[in-house]
């Protein structure tokens, strides 16, 4: 099972909630990601919450990318 230190990825105000409204809350909730950003996202991509993030096949494309990144050299 993955585990995750919630206190360096959530702001502050998030690290205590349960997963659901975590996945339900505004990308804001995410250390580091301003509600500007929330907003750029959500009108580029329609993106809104943690889960929408998550599920943002551009990000998805990008990490699998990445992760062929070591193999290929």
């Amino acid at each position: 099972m993955a585990s995750i230190d919630l206190d360096k990825v959530l702001d502050k105000a998030w690290a205590d909630k349960e997963l659901a409204e975590i996945l339900a809350a505004p990308v804001s909730a995410l250390k580091g990601v301003s509600d500007r950003d929330g907003e750029l996202l959500k009108q580029a991509f329609g993106t809104v919450t943690v889960a929408d993030l998550a599920e943002l096949k551009y990000a998805r494309w990008a990490q699998a990318l990445a992760a062929l990144g070591p193999a290929a050299k």
